[in-house]
């Protein structure tokens, strides 16, 4: 079973950079139309023009949703019901990720994460998933980490998040199985924004945005349950289930340690990490 790709409607959070964009990109030579999501839509203006310059019968529609809130989001889907647009897959990137230790962050940028993590994938996945299922086709898309797989001081709440959008992910796939909808979850460690990769310049397991868009595409179409983009990042992921529970705290000690010498450094931004796609933005310090 297949998702309904090639010439259908593609609903994506996050497009405006990263690994959303990238989708967007592969995504445009083959759908009839992108519907691109953010709370600002000025941000998905550039990426509308490149795509059309590229594919002027593409159908690209720039819906303006803080997708944090409920009926923002129960707005768009009236929005799009109202232009006839049927959204057949459903790509949900939009992720935060933050670093620092928990006690000593604001308990609002904790909150925000939350919601950007647990509650759009969910609530986007309940308003468009049951029209999928009356059709007997779609697909839901989840990219989230390979954190879910690890013990992260310093990332806790992501974390927690990633163990979530597993859990929901593979329960859900369950509920849907052999009712026409794919479901996958994509869990990338380190991805860069170039090929530098390839020229040995980073670490032998981090990829570019491009390989993981396409990893998770392919994967996705061949209707896998799970991918981990890259083969070195892979082979860490199925070696983790392997390792005894003690190992891991430790393994998470070591980490931490090297997390509160960042914290004392009081960098504007801490390194990304082998578990999240996207920036950890360190939290400010509370006045």
């Amino acid at each position: 079973m297949r998702p309904p790709i090639d010439q259908g409607t593609v609903l994506i959070t996050g497009a405006s950079e990263g690994l959303g964009r990238e989708l967007a990109r592969l995504l445009s030579r083959r759908v009839r139309t992108l519907v691109l999501v953010d709370r600002d839509v000025a941000r998905l203006k550039p990426l509308r023009e490149e795509l059309l310059a590229l594919y002027p019968t593409l159908g690209v529609l720039l819906e303006q949703c803080d997708v944090c809130e409920s009926r923002q989001v129960d707005a768009l889907v009236a929005s799009l019901e109202a232009k006839f647009v049927r959204v057949d897959v459903l790509v949900n990137t939009a992720a935060l990720g933050r670093r620092g230790l928990y006690a000593e962050a604001r308990w609002g940028g904790l909150e925000e994460l939350l919601r950007a993590n647990v509650w759009v994938p969910a609530l986007l996945t309940h308003r468009l998933l049951a029209p999928m299922l009356e059709r007997g086709r779609g697909g839901v898309l989840n990219i989230g980490s390979g954190a879910a797989q690890l013990f992260l001081p310093g990332s806790t709440m992501f974390a927690a998040t990633q163990r979530f959008l597993d859990g929901f992910t593979e329960s859900l796939r369950l509920e849907v199985e052999g009712r026409g909808v794919v479901i996958t979850r994509v869990a990338p460690g380190p991805v860069g924004d170039t090929g530098a990769e390839d020229a040995g310049e980073v670490p032998f397991f981090q990829i570019s945005l491009e390989r993981c868009a396409r990893s998770a595409l392919a994967a996705f179409e061949r209707g896998e349950a799970l991918v981990y983009p890259g083969w070195g990042h892979r082979w860490v992921m199925r070696l983790l289930p392997l390792l005894p529970r003690g190992v891991k705290r430790s393994l998470g000690r070591l980490a931490l340690r090297g997390v509160r010498r960042e914290v004392l450094a009081a960098p504007e931004a801490l390194p990304v990490g082998l578990a999240s796609p996207v920036l950890l933005a360190r939290e400010p310090t509370p006045a």
